[in-house]
C-alpha cells in the first residue's frame, strides 16, 4: 500500500520542500494549508489539499479517521505575533489538539513528527565546554523560543508513551526562505552590516537536509518519544554567510560594526512605533537578543546514530545554491 502522510504548514518554506521530497517519495501527500494560501510552488506535489480548522478537535478527529494517515509531520508555527497568547494558542495548543486526536483509538498512525526549533532550547555560552544537546536546559530568547518550549514540556507531560519525534533544527536556509534573505538582500545592495563586534559561533541547516530528516523520523524505527537536535554539523562565524555571498557573485559590500546600544535603541523605538500596528518590525528587543546570541552550536550525534542523518551540504555548498536559486527567480 502507498504512504500516506499529512503535512501541516505546508505553503511555507520548509513546509514546500517536505511535500516535494515526500512525494518524490512515492508518497501520497495530503498538505494542509489556509484556504488563502499560495499554493503555485507545491500543487504539482500534492494529492490533496484540506483546510482543517485545527481548533476544532471534533473536525480533526473525523479527517484522521477517514484518511488514516501512516505519518503526521506537523510543520506549521506563528515564528512571530504582536501576543504571546496568540502564539502560544496556535504553538502549544493546536499542536496538542492535532497529537490528542492523531492517538486517538481507531486512528492507525504509525508516527507523529513534529517540528520544534533550537530556540526552545535557546543559545549557550561562546566558551562553553560542549554543544547544545538534546537534554540541555531550557533557556529560550524569544516568544517563538518560549511558546516552542511549552510546546515540548506539554508533550513531555502528556504524550510521552506515544510515537512522536521531535526536531529542533537550528537557523534554516535554501530556496525560496524569506528571513535570511533580507541578508543577502543587503549585501546585494553593497553594505554588509553587524551588532557590535563580539564573536559568534552559528549554526545552520540547509532545507534539502532538513527534509531529508524529518521523513527519516517517520521511516526509521524508534522508541516513544525522542528529541533530535539539527544542524548540517559545523559551526561558523558571523562573517561566513557574507564571505560565501562575495565569492559567489564576485561582489564587494562595506563591512560595518554598528554599536549595540545604537541597535538596542532602534529596536525599542521600532517596538513603540508598531505597538499599534498588526505587524511586527524587523528589529524589536526579543529578536536583538537572538541575533547577538553568542553561541548556537548543537551536538547532532543523536541524529546521525538513531536515524542515520548525514547531511550532504555544509554552508558553502549549500548556501552558493541557493544564492544561485536567488539570481536565477529574480530576487537578486
Amino acid at each position: 500500500m502507498t504512504t500516506k502522510v499529512f503535512i501541516t504548514g505546508a505553503s511555507g518554506f520548509v513546509g514546500s520542500h517536505l511535500v516535494e521530497a515526500a512525494k518524490n517519495r512515492g508518497w501520497e501527500v495530503h498538505a494542509a494549508v489556509r484556504s488563502s494560501s499560495k499554493i503555485d510552488d507545491i500543487k504539482t506535489y500534492v494529492d490533496k489539499f484540506v483546510h482543517p480548522d485545527f481548533g476544532n478537535v471534533e473536525e480533526l478527529k473525523h479527517l484522521f479517521l477517514q484518511e488514516q494517515y501512516d505519518y503526521i509531520i506537523h510543520a506549521a508555527a506563528l515564528t512571530k505575533s504582536k501576543s504571546e497568547e496568540e502564539i502560544l494558542r496556535v504553538n502549544v495548543g493546536m499542536t496538542q489538539n492535532l497529537m490528542q486526536v492523531a492517538f486517538e483509538e481507531g486512528v492507525q498512525l504509525k508516527r507523529f513528527v513534529y517540528v520544534s526549533s533550537l530556540a526552545a532550547i535557546g543559545p549557550i555560552a561562546y566558551n562553553s565546554t560542549e554543544d547544545i544537546q538534546e537534554d540541555t536546559d531550557y533557556r529560550p530568547l524569544t516568544v517563538y523560543g518560549r511558546s516552542k518550549r511549552t510546546s515540548e514540556l506539554n508533550i513531555k507531560k502528556r504524550f510521552a508513551d506515544k510515537p512522536i519525534s521531535i526536531f529542533r533544527p537550528t537557523a534554516v536556509y535554501g530556496p525560496r526562505e524569506k528571513d535570511l534573505f533580507i541578508l543577502f538582500d543587503t549585501l546585494n545592495k553593497g553594505l554588509d552590516p553587524y551588532i557590535g563586534s563580539n564573536p559568534q559561533k552559528l549554526s545552520f541547516i540547509y532545507v534539502k537536509d532538513l527534509v531529508d530528516v524529518l521523513l527519516k523520523g517517520c521511516e526509521v524505527p524508534q522508541f516513544a518519544l525522542e528529541f533530535y537536535n539539527i544542524s548540517d554539523g559545523h559551526v561558523y562565524s558571523k562573517y561566513a554567510m557574507a564571505d560565501i555571498f562575495r565569492k559567489t557573485f564576485k561582489k564587494k559590500a562595506l563591512r560595518l560594526h554598528i554599536p549595540y546600544r545604537v541597535v538596542a535603541f532602534v529596536a525599542r523605538v521600532s517596538q513603540m512605533l508598531y505597538k499599534n500596528s498588526s505587524k511586527t518590525p524587523v528589529i524589536y528587543p526579543e529578536r536583538l537578543g537572538e541575533l547577538t546570541a553568542e553561541n548556537w552550536s548543537c551536538d547532532i550525534s543523536k541524529a546521525k546514530t538513531k536515524l542515520g542523518f548525514n547531511p550532504q551540504f555544509d554552508l558553502e555548498k549549500g548556501l552558493t545554491a541557493t544564492l544561485l536559486w536567488y539570481k536565477d527567480n529574480k530576487w537578486l
